[in-house]
């Protein structure tokens, strides 16, 4: 895999029209682009239809929960929608995943294309510890330990990686194996702001843990010279 192709970039914005803009000047530059529910909600499916009209990949970041035939049906549709990567909570449970997996695979024979990779949400990187037990209920593990154990249960339900953070890494590419993606957010370059994320984690590091794909936002999209922000991160992977 190509260093460029394993950034992803975040098109955490209103409208298609600023989306857009970005991918027309970044489409040589970044693996893929996420579109989270902030633009999906705002421009709609089309805006994926569009992406894709542009030569980008997309990776739908709507975080799927609900029964298992919701979830499966709502994933046929990010199949036809060509989806690169869509992710669902593995709080969904085993049937969910499951279901959301073979309805997509069997979507994606009948229509002749490559089926999506579907990720595993499993504990939000918000989460602390204190709320996990305190709130959630969950007092026998800590978040790694449950985080690990979900991502697990992904693999054994037939999907094909996860979301997790930097943290989390190592011990999830320890229990899942090489196959198994991880994508991870929370990726700041060194040169780049730590704006809200307490720990820093750069490409590099991630790169160095295990990482496959890494959600970068921000630094590109907020720098003066998107272009040259994407390659100062692909010339920091290579290094």
């Amino acid at each position: 895999m190509q260093a460029k192709d394993r950034i992803i970039l975040a098109l955490d914005v209103d409208t298609a029209q600023e989306a857009l803009g970005l991918v027309k000047q970044l489409t040589d530059y970044v693996g893929a682009f996420k579109i989270g529910m902030q633009l999906f909600n705002s421009a709609g499916p089309d805006i994926v239809r569009q992406v894709h009209e542009l030569g980008g990949k997309v990776f739908v970041d709507l975080k799927l929960h609900d029964i298992p035939n919701t979830v499966g049906s709502a994933g046929k549709v990010l199949t036809r929608l060509n989806s690169f990567m869509f992710n669902v909570h593995a709080a969904g449970g085993r049937e969910m995943m499951r279901k959301v997996a073979r309805d997509a695979s069997e979507e994606a024979m009948k229509l002749g294309i490559g089926a999506p990779l579907i990720l595993a949400v499993t504990v939000l990187t918000s989460i602390s510890a204190q709320e996990l037990a305190e709130e959630m209920y969950v007092t026998d593990m800590k978040v790694e330990e449950l985080v690990v154990k979900w991502a697990l249960m992904a693999q054994e339900s037939g999907l094909g990686g996860v979301v997790c953070s930097p943290r989390e890494i190592v011990p999830i590419r320890q229990a899942c194996g090489s196959d198994f993606k991880i994508v991870t957010p929370g990726i700041r370059p060194l040169w780049s702001a730590a704006n809200d994320q307490k720990r820093i984690t750069t490409p590099r590091q991630a790169l160095e843990m295990g990482a496959d794909y890494m959600v970068i936002g921000r630094p590109i999209v907020q720098a003066e010279d998107p272009r040259e922000a994407a390659l100062k991160i692909i010339n920091e992977l290579e290094a």
